[in-house]
């Protein structure tokens, strides 16, 4: 049965297809962070794998609520490692870098999720989409604030 939430057809197709790709990003998001907690190390290991536990604990709650809202628009959310390769946007690491690099890696990503989300504004808005303005608000919210935190944990 097809929802009836006051949206067009076409405009929570084009909302959830562009929930996808920002699902693939945080689900992928979730596992380099979670990566880089079990493998962290040098004189900040207790920090960082402190806080790389947080952030993917975080994005493990985000994801399910995202494949959620695609759900309540009527789509079924990806959800096979291939789909998230497919959609996705960030890229995986060749080998395990420094933890520098990896505090580098990282805000690399949530800014980039920031740029992604953005957009995602703009179009449920256009079409008057406050459930999933209301979760991704929440989201661009969450990526800047741990942005900012990685940023300052960069060494110079």
């Amino acid at each position: 049965m097809k929802p009836n939430i006051g949206l067009s057809e076409s405009n929570s197709k084009d909302i959830a297809d562009q929930l996808s790709v920002l699902l693939a990003d945080t689900y992928l998001l979730y596992l380099k962070t979670q990566y880089y907690h079990w493998n962290v190390t040098g004189p900040l290991f207790g920090s960082l794998h402190l806080m790389f536990e947080t952030q993917y604990q975080e994005l493990a709650q985000e994801v399910d609520r995202i494949a959620e809202r695609i759900r309540a628009l009527g789509f079924e959310a990806p959800g096979t490692y291939r789909q998230y390769a497919e959609l996705t946007t960030l890229k995986e690491d060749e080998i395990l870098p420094s933890a520098n690099q990896m505090l580098i890696n990282l805000l690399e990503d949530h800014e980039s999720i920031c740029h992604r989300a953005r957009s995602i504004l703009a179009s449920a808005g256009e079409c008057h989409d406050e459930g999933t303005l209301d979760l991704i608000s929440d989201r661009v919210e969450s990526h800047e604030k741990t942005a900012w935190m990685l940023r300052s944990s960069i060494a110079e």
